[in-house]
């Protein structure tokens, strides 16, 4: 069942929304890893696709030119690579770009004008309503909400009156409690049922979302032309509505990441090392699928003389920027989520994060942040509910690095967590994500060359 990518074997790992695999892939793992030979695998978990085309692009980008820098640097011992790719249940919405991860597009040779954040073309107004493919797409993923998800497209497509907002926002706490696995990753949510932005009323969190948008310069209905008058009060609030659901499955699928890497990946990875315990392990994550193999640490077999797991890179990590520290900066009785498990990784932690990164640095925190309760101005606010893809990982024990060419040395440690500012290289994308998905870059791929050796 071994196919490939660039001239080297490649394996999916399937897991549905519990962790749980797909029998015959992970046994094809499994055995046939150890039966080739392999000294090194290199297991890349995708983060907001769905699709299994479109992961693979993904993989086969990127994974195309870590190949070539495996053929180009030659390491000693010889190395025997192989390629793993997870495929997990992490929908997007429909109307929603994602970057064609082509490997004419992905190869850009550096120079000035790689280095430049690419201005999108103006867009027309961003639609306030759902279309059917995303509302069709979010019933499957969240079967148990159908309800209150059918309410809030019929909203969406009615006058943004008070009465309408109040009921929407209802809809919008009915499917965060409906939908599975709510998960806190030591940042303090205080909210067991669903994103804390909840706490706030209806006008209030959806103007938030809209001015973010506006911010992000997404074009939003009505907006151009003249003073806006006493009765555009709500205007465009049915985007910051739509972009408040949007953050929530966000907010779900972040939640089924840690669960199909705990109870999923871990193991598989476990039962993998008792099949060929000599093989190495380095772990990639983008967006949600960094939470992912993060987790996969926490389902591997505490103790042992060794872990099987010999680097972890997060590439525009969407969860908190906590999820490690131990204390909290903020609470010195608590500690992150996955606190301690840095020792699960016999070998470095690289966290690669970007300014440019819209998805991760302004609209991630706005789901945990309640202007009610919140008493931090909106900087401080911003910092308290961060994630990953947009500062790093915020611990006492982390170093930092510049993101450098193909070639460069790390300051690589077992010791501390690694963060390496990326934006040089990952600044394209469009409003309102920016560049939380530019990451096929031939600088990227060497970060995880260079740290599968350190």
């Amino acid at each position: 069942m071994t196919d490939s990518i660039a001239g080297l074997p490649f394996w999916e790992i399937t897991l549905d929304a519990d962790g749980d695999p797909d029998g015959p892939g992970r046994d094809a793992l499994i055995t046939e890893v150890p039966a080739r030979g392999i000294t090194d695998l290199f297991v890349f978990a995708h983060g907001w696709n769905n699709e299994r085309r479109t992961a693979r692009r993904l993989y086969n980008s990127f994974f195309g030119l870590l190949a070539a820098q495996l053929r180009d640097t030659p390491a000693a011992p010889p190395v025997v690579a192989g390629l793993a790719g997870v495929v997990w249940p992490s929908k997007r919405w429909s109307d929603e770009p994602i970057p064609d991860f082509s490997p004419a597009a992905a190869v850009v040779t550096p120079g000035a004008a790689g280095l430049t954040p690419v201005e999108p073309a103006p867009a027309e107004a961003a639609a306030a309503t759902l279309d059917k493919q995303t509302l069709d797409d979010l019933r499957d993923t969240f079967p148990a909400a159908t309800r209150s998800l059918d309410r809030m497209a019929a909203l969406l497509e009615t006058e943004p009156t008070d009465a309408a907002l109040a009921e929407f926002h209802s809809c919008l706490a009915e499917f965060a409690a409906a939908a599975p696995h709510p998960q806190d990753d030591g940042e303090g949510t205080g909210a067991a049922d669903g994103p804390r932005m909840l706490e706030d009323g209806p006008e209030r969190l959806f103007e938030r979302y809209r001015d973010a948008l506006r911010g992000a310069g997404v074009e939003l209905p009505g907006d151009s032309g003249g003073a806006a008058g006493l009765g555009d009060r709500l205007k465009g609030v049915w985007n910051g509505a739509k972009e408040a659901l949007r953050q929530a499955t966000y907010w779900e699928m972040k939640n089924r990441a840690g669960v199909v890497g705990r109870d999923g990946l871990g193991p598989t990875l476990a039962a993998l090392h008792g099949a060929a315990p000599g093989v190495r392990v380095h772990l990639i994550g983008h967006s949600f699928g960094a939470r992912l193999v993060s987790y996969a640490l926490a389902g591997l077999p505490d103790g042992g003389p060794s872990s099987p797991v010999k680097s972890l890179t997060l590439l525009q990590g969407a969860f908190s920027h906590f999820a490690f520290a131990d204390p909290l900066p903020f609470d010195a009785g608590r500690r992150g989520a996955l606190a301690g498990m840095q020792r699960r990784v016999d070998g470095p932690i690289t966290v690669c994060f970007s300014r440019h990164d819209g998805a991760v640095g302004t609209f991630y925190p706005l789901a945990s942040f309640a202007a009610r309760s919140d008493s931090a101005g909106a900087s401080d606010a911003m910092y308290r509910w961060g994630g990953m893809g947009a500062d790093g990982a915020q611990n006492d024990d982390v170093a930092m690095d510049a993101i450098a060419g193909v070639g460069a040395a790390y300051r690589f440690s077992a010791d501390r967590i690694l963060n390496v500012d990326a934006a040089e290289v990952v600044c394209r994308g469009g409003a309102p994500t920016g560049a939380h998905s530019d990451i096929v870059h031939p600088e990227l791929t060497w970060v995880v060359l260079a740290a599968s050796r350190a």
